[in-house]
């Protein structure tokens, strides 16, 4: 019998979730994109409820490719938590309203979708193994991804295969420890969009800077809110919003440190950098970061043997991930070249 030469990757999010069928040479044929939880139903939030909707999501998905479930070799998935990768059970995802405690979501996608087989994994596990198999680190080996948005995220790539840890919780980059101006805290904390934000928030309610005020007033006053988002960090950076400039450049700082401390423990081929702050400020973000990082690798030969880039799939890089791993786990594997 002839394997389909169809899988659906799935991403989902805090927020969203989005399906995709993606086929043999890793060309999406088809997206559907739906909330998490629909604002009409009156069902009690939790992983029953995504379950059904994710099963929802993959079908209508696999309709606008002109496919069917009967079409599709298996289906991979992301989860916003610890994820054991052999049983499918999500340890939690605690951004999901009702989600506490451990789900087995990979057999329960699996009735919901007539017996397909599913593969489940951390989402930036997934985001950084469909930058390996497509994207920026296409090819190589070795590489880690630090993905950076409101939190900071990453995963591990080593010998061509994803490390999980023993307690499926390796990659959790943005939860090291560190000092910075007397504290102690996870990096994120100083070094996230998120930790962008708050520092920008906190010079607007105490009226230190004119030019964010002015820039989040016209926002409002266009209806786009009064939210610090990346695109927001983009136009005050550009606009030498002081607070914004620090801010960015502490950020960078600390990512770069955070990539010389990964190097000297790893020395891996890559380190590619993505999420929404790094799409939206690309380069101008990344170049200093590569600089810094350069400068405090131990071994100073060959600095430039490990490569700090751009990730290149944006929105699309989790369910390329998730594709790429249900075809691994359960169909004909498509290996980095």
């Amino acid at each position: 019998m002839t394997t389909p030469a169809f899988v659906a990757g799935v991403d989902l999010g805090g927020t969203k979730i989005l399906a995709a069928i993606v086929d043999e040479t890793g060309a999406i044929r088809s997206r559907n994109k739906m909330p998490s939880v629909s604002a009409k139903s009156d069902q009690r939030p939790g992983p029953e409820l995504i379950a059904d909707r994710i099963a929802l999501a993959v079908q209508e998905a696999a309709a606008a490719a002109g496919l069917g479930l009967a079409d599709l070799a298996a289906v991979g998935a992301s989860a916003p938590g610890p994820v054991n990768v052999h049983s499918g059970e999500v340890l939690g995802a605690v951004n999901l309203p009702g989600w506490e405690k451990p789900f087995p979501l990979g057999p329960e996608l699996s009735t919901r979708l007539h017996g397909l087989p599913v593969a489940v994994d951390n989402d930036v596990n997934l985001g950084v193994w469909g930058e390996v198999m497509y994207g920026a680190g296409r090819g190589l080996r070795d590489v880690v991804g630090i993905f950076i948005g409101t939190g900071i995220g990453g995963g591990v790539v080593l010998g061509g295969e994803l490390r999980h840890g023993v307690r499926w919780s390796a990659g959790e980059i943005g939860h090291m420890s560190m000092h910075c101006r007397g504290m102690q805290a996870d990096v994120e904390a100083f070094a996230s969009r998120g930790a962008i934000s708050r520092q920008m928030h906190k010079a607007l309610a105490k009226r230190k800077t004119r030019i964010l005020a002015r820039i989040v007033g016209e926002r409002e006053k266009a209806g786009k809110g009064a939210g610090i988002t990346s695109s927001v960090i983009k136009q005050a950076l550009a606009a030498g919003d002081p607070t914004t400039v620090q801010a960015v450049a502490q950020s960078q700082q600390i990512v770069a440190l955070l990539i010389a401390s990964i190097v000297n423990l790893l020395d891996p081929e890559c380190v590619i950098l993505g999420g929404g702050l790094v799409e939206s400020l690309g380069d101008l973000y990344v170049a200093p970061v590569r600089r810094q990082a350069y400068a405090h690798f131990f071994l100073q030969q060959d600095v430039e043997r490990v490569q700090i880039v751009t990730a290149a799939l944006g929105d699309d890089a989790v369910v390329l991930g998730a594709a790429a791993l249900a075809r691994a786990r359960f169909g004909k594997a498509t290996q980095p070249g």
